[in-house]
């Protein structure tokens, strides 16, 4: 009897979520293939828990903010180069992208040149609905397929000459008994019963920008309303920084560690005060009313002084759920706009029942419209149907 090819996957991730991302859909592909699945690229522990050998170590390559990339560019690069020549060698069904586009997209271009016939996936779209939107149209050249996160992704790279993109929904969706209170879980909303989340991000340009006029808005939210309790989630990594950082904070929040203390704080808060990104889409989708803001890097922000020279966004807003209802209920204030006075003020105004927060409520309510899947189709099945279907055609030749 004839043993068929098993199906060759070569997956590339950049960061530990987008590791998290591919396990689960390598598992949900091997549920769908009528062939063995064989893993190559380059991954994390939940990749290699699945069979890939990595080629390198994922931490070589996970790094974040500019300084960070600069200061390893040189071996960065030389990873990009290795990873393209191992992927034209290992000749696979499909080489699978996921998010990391500093990096993934680098090798995606390249295999695109030396090996055409191979199909990419890209699994995580790049803001090109927010920052450098030609990127859009430029992915198209070596991208066949799309899969996005966000419900509106389809039609913004449609609009802006991207790829076919197919929005197979986000993980956070698949996680409401995590994100949000069961009964009695969250007090009702009292001058007594006040719990404000500070969020001030998780990468340390994030934090030390951020930590500063946070502080000043829950000392002045702390004058208001002196029962409140302040809780602020960190992420491991970044614990000393936001530790000493709050040392001269006149009102110390309590600070808790890890992703089960966070969503544990989520179903307990009533308003949260947060870094633009992922985080306002948990908030949200725990029924969390927010203020959102964000400073820039100076490389950035000098860009945005320019932005009428170089067309840079091409939205206007920069939190998730507000692009994802597609209304401005979310509050933000980006650069100068985000000091301690004005933050106070909107997180003040959150604090009661009233037009405001009713607002955020009731917008928020439409998220599982919105984000879920027809049928209760899971992200990781979605996903591996595509991959499948694109891959069997290759295999087949």
């Amino acid at each position: 009897m004839k043993q068929e090819k098993p199906l060759s996957l070569y997956v590339v991730v950049g960061e530990e979520s987008g590791d998290q991302l591919g396990a689960e859909l390598v598992k949900a592909l091997r549920g769908l293939s009528s062939v063995p699945v064989v893993l190559h690229g380059v991954g994390g522990e939940r990749l290699e828990r699945e069979g890939l050998t990595s080629l390198f170590p994922l931490h070589e390559i996970a790094v974040m903010g500019l300084s960070a990339v600069l200061a390893r560019l040189p071996s960065i690069v030389r990873r990009v180069y290795q990873t393209v020549d191992d992927v034209v060698a290992k000749n696979p069904d499909i080489l699978l992208i996921i998010d990391s586009p500093d990096f993934t997209h680098n090798v995606a271009k390249r295999v695109r040149k030396k090996a055409p016939h191979i199909p990419v996936v890209d699994y995580v779209s790049p803001s090109v609905w927010a920052w450098r939107p030609g990127r859009a149209k430029k992915m198209a050249a070596y991208v066949d397929h799309l899969l996005a996160l966000l419900p509106f992704e389809p039609d913004a790279h449609k609009r802006l000459g991207g790829p076919e993109t197919t929005y197979v929904g986000h993980p956070l969706i698949e996680r409401l008994e995590d994100l949000r209170p069961s009964e009695g879980e969250r007090a009702p909303l009292s001058e007594d019963a006040r719990t404000v989340l500070v969020l001030p991000g998780s990468r340390g340009s994030e934090v030390s920008r951020l930590l500063e006029p946070f502080g000043e808005a829950v000392e002045r939210v702390a004058l208001a309303h002196p029962a409140t309790k302040f809780i602020l989630p960190a992420v491991p990594h970044q614990l000393d920084r936001i530790t000493a950082g709050v040392e001269g904070w006149s009102v110390k929040p309590e600070i808790v560690v890890g992703e089960a203390e966070k969503f544990a704080a989520f179903r307990k808060a009533h308003v949260a005060l947060a870094a633009s990104g992922t985080v306002s889409l948990e908030l949200a989708i725990s029924g969390v009313p927010m203020v959102v803001a964000y400073k820039l890097d100076w490389f950035f922000r000098r860009l945005k002084d320019i932005h009428r020279f170089i067309p840079i966004a091409s939205v206007d807003s920069m939190v998730l759920p507000n692009l994802v209802l597609g209304s401005k209920v979310v509050p933000e204030y980006l650069d100068d706009e985000a000091n301690g006075e004005a933050l106070a003020q909107k997180v003040i105004s959150l604090l009661d029942e009233g037009v405001a927060r009713n607002l955020q409520v009731e917008a928020f309510s439409q998220l599982d419209r919105v984000m879920r899947l027809p049928g209760g189709e899971s992200q990781a099945g979605i996903a591996a149907d595509i991959v499948l279907k694109i891959a069997e055609k290759r295999h087949a030749r």
